[in-house]
């Protein structure tokens, strides 16, 4: 497949190539392609285009971007070029924003990427003591905790061993929106569906994580549960200014709320071995595989928590305004939900391979609302080549995921909501990592396919049922 490439050098109405497709008529300086006269001198990150301090800091401040820095990027990209350096606090960034260099980028990886340096997140553990867990962990250490991490929630085959609790959770959440729109004043309005969803959200994590209900969704939310939701919201909000100020206090409560429900069900599972019982779980197989301490285990479960959240419930609320917005799309899912579900159940995991508009709302949602707008590697193992660029061991790569969800290379009308450009037949091809929410590789989000299934069972049950679909109508 050829895509076309903007910021190729080659001559007009020429493309650029994915690796294994033909090479394009004349070389481009980010496809790696040599020219005839043989290889350029490569070039050092000082030699990018880019912003200045001063013009960084009018960007940011003067001109209000610093609560906006996803806009930014496709300013950024549109005055740059697809790749261009910049400088923030005491970081030196190289920031990718094209699919093209991001793909060469990422197919460089060594066997232990690294995002970024986490250093304020590493202070928290440090003073606290606490343990490390997979967005801290760095090298082997790391890859040996992902690679446990990794089973029982990887697989599509192993997300599945979760569909029952999920649905389960389901079920709760359309209690709750119903009991929401008949106490509201009109009968039909639903007053914070994103706050609801993003207790439905940490109400599934939690589940699959701890083995238990911690009652999110609850008329009346325990104290302690609601004082952990506010913690987590508090990282979330003050997460802009974490080059500055240390989460130590919402971290903390987060720590200890895991920590009592993990050594709750560590008793649990003593008693079970005891009667020769057999345990099940995503909980239990950590602490019973015996490749982790326990101190790994409340590291890694507390971090995997916060990557649980956000993903699914901000996805659920720009979906549900998208779908009351446009009821043509709404009535294309609800038609498609009644001919492959029957009446008499509700939609099920086996249903959604046979929803192909259901997937695309999904799909075209995290495009245009990417929960990571900007991701980071550091290449910390060996020194780095892109086109005719030469970058150093320990460079700090900042991916723009959400310039390149928004090229309208890939994407036309990028701003236009359009499920069907993800549809078989349907508008145009593109590239490959112009669109990964999920992230790529072996530092792939660990759970994505939770994440998916539950966005996918929440937004069918809702689509279904036209009156609790009218919450945003």
């Amino acid at each position: 497949m050829w895509y076309p490439v903007p910021e190729c050098n080659a001559s007009a109405g020429t493309y650029c190539a994915l690796p294994g497709a033909a090479p394009s008529a004349r070389a481009c300086a980010w496809c790696a392609v040599p020219t005839a006269a043989g290889p350029a001198r490569l070039k050092g990150p000082e030699e990018l285009p880019g912003p200045g301090l001063l013009r960084t800091f009018v960007w940011l401040f003067l001109r209000g971007y610093l609560l906006h820095t996803h806009r930014l990027q496709v300013i950024s990209r549109r005055l740059y070029g697809p790749i261009w350096k910049s400088t923030f606090g005491h970081y030196r960034n190289i920031n990718i924003g094209s699919p093209v260099v991001l793909e060469q980028l990422l197919r460089q990886e060594g066997k232990y990427p690294m995002r970024s340096d986490m250093a304020l997140w590493k202070e928290h553990r440090d003073t606290r003591r606490l343990p490390y867990g997979p967005f801290t962990e760095e090298g082997e250490r790391w890859y040996r905790l992902r690679q446990v991490l990794n089973k029982r929630l990887l697989k599509p085959s192993e997300a599945l061993l979760y569909a029952d609790a999920i649905g389960e959770v389901v079920s709760d959440l359309m209690v709750r929106l119903r009991e929401e729109r008949s106490r509201s004043p009109s009968g039909v309005l639903v007053g914070d569906v994103a706050n609801l969803l993003y207790r439905f959200a940490l109400e599934g994590i939690s589940y699959i994580l701890f083995e238990t209900r911690i009652g999110c969704l609850k008329q009346q939310v325990p104290a302690e549960t609601q004082h952990f939701i506010d913690s987590i919201n508090l990282m979330f909000k003050n997460s802009i200014f974490a080059t500055v100020l240390p989460p130590m206090e919402p971290w903390d409560t987060i720590f200890a709320f895991g920590k009592k429900l993990i050594d709750r069900k560590m008793e649990e599972l003593e008693g079970q071995v005891e009667r020769g019982k057999e345990v099940s779980g995503y909980l239990s197989y950590l602490l019973a595989s015996g490749r982790l301490s326990l101190d790994e285990v409340y590291g890694s479960v507390a971090e995997l928590l916060l990557a649980g959240v956000d993903t699914t419930s901000n996805t659920l609320s720009w979906a549900l305004y998208h779908l009351s917005r446009d009821p043509d799309i709404q009535e294309t899912l609800y038609q498609e939900l009644k001919a492959v579900v029957p009446a008499d159940r509700f939609p099920a995991a086996e249903d959604i391979p046979k929803l192909p508009m259901l997937r695309a709302i999904i799909k075209e949602t995290l495009r245009v609302y990417p929960v990571v707008p900007t991701n980071a590697r550091v290449f910390y193992e060996k020194d780095i080549v892109i086109g005719d660029y030469l970058f150093p061991k320990n460079t700090l790569f900042v991916l723009a995921h959400y310039a390149m969800s928004h090229d309208e290379t890939y994407f036309p009308e990028p701003e236009r909501f359009l499920p069907q450009r993800w549809l078989r037949g349907h508008g145009s091809p593109h590239h490959p990592f112009s669109s990964i929410p999920f992230g790529y590789g072996v530092r792939a989000c660990v759970g994505r396919r939770i994440a998916e299934l539950e966005m996918h069972l929440a937004l069918a049950r809702v689509s279904r049922d036209p009156p609790t679909l009218g919450i945003l109508a």
